[in-house]
């Protein structure tokens, strides 16, 4: 995992476990107003990088609050279908992890919306720890998710992005027990990524019953925005999960929207619509601070 790591004398200041920048005032505008947040998770480059940047864009103006760009890569065994395809299409057509980043770059001239580059560790230690981290915070990264670094071994890779200032989001699971619950969210920092079910990702009519009593036990280790993510999808998905999390992420729902896309600007389009129809779940929706007042 070794590479050099050269701090960056313009990054943010930040304690571990604390949110710092974008996401951070995100987050505090959305507790400020009671109001769930909406991560919206996109594959750059499907169907090609120019069309994810009109994606993008259409998404944070139709009121995503965080965007995750995920970086395709051939085995992404944590996805399910909708993902792998989307990633597959990517792949085919070019896209590599530079090509994504010189995308967030260009995203950053036109977006102040937080970005979260979402990668497997693979594509990342090919480019470096250090070439990776000092080139994503110069595009105007926010943060890096990378699924399967664990934080048991994860010192290196968080040093390597704390030190250009990027946060680092950990994902927590139903099976996580308390102890590893303790580790994550100490590695942590940006919000913390709470897997509603296991398997994989993709769209799901119900959200598990258990859920609440899972985003109580996890609360009970961090005090950084709960984000709650796979098989989100519907607004009666968002609508309750006001009540227990800070945000909901969706992902598969979106990326099946530009799978159908005949055109890119038909993608951009269809994403803002669905956005829209999920933001506005989340604002009519329960909040936790109501759900507390109870």
């Amino acid at each position: 995992m070794s590479d050099a790591v050269t701090p960056n004398p313009a990054a943010r200041t930040q304690t571990p476990g604390q949110p710092a920048g974008r996401i951070a005032r995100r987050f505090r505008e959305l507790a400020e107003s009671s109001e769930l947040g909406l991560v919206a998770y996109i594959t750059a480059g499907d169907p090609s990088l120019d069309a994810t940047e009109k994606i993008v864009i259409a998404a944070a103006e139709a009121g995503a609050d965080v965007i995750e760009l995920g970086v395709p890569f051939s085995d992404p065994v944590a996805d399910g279908p909708t993902i792998q395809r989307a990633s597959e299409r990517a792949l085919r057509g070019g896209t590599t992890l530079a090509g994504v980043i010189d995308l967030l770059r260009r995203l950053r001239k036109s977006t102040e919306v937080p970005l979260v580059l979402f990668s497997y560790f693979n594509p990342i230690l090919q480019m470096g720890l250090g070439k990776f981290a000092a080139a994503a915070a110069a595009a105007g990264a926010d943060g890096v998710l990378v699924t399967d670094v664990t934080p048991e071994e994860g010192g290196e890779y968080r040093a390597a992005m704390r030190a250009q200032g990027l946060d680092t989001i950990f994902l927590a699971a139903p099976t996580s027990t308390d102890a590893r619950l303790a580790l994550i969210a100490e590695a942590s920092s940006g919000f913390l990524y709470l897997i509603s079910r296991t398997g994989v990702t993709g769209a799901r009519e119900s959200l598990p019953q258990e859920l609440p009593a899972l985003a109580r036990r996890v609360r009970r280790f961090t005090k950084l925005p709960l984000a709650i993510g796979f098989g989100i999808s519907l607004p009666a998905h968002v609508a309750v999960l006001g009540g227990i999390a800070d945000a909901a992420v969706v992902g598969s729902a979106l990326v099946s929207e530009i799978e159908k896309a005949p055109t890119p600007e038909e993608a951009a389009r269809a994403v803002a619509d669905r956005v829209r129809i999920l933001k506005r779940g989340a604002r009519e929706g329960i909040s936790r601070r109501s759900a507390e007042a109870k």
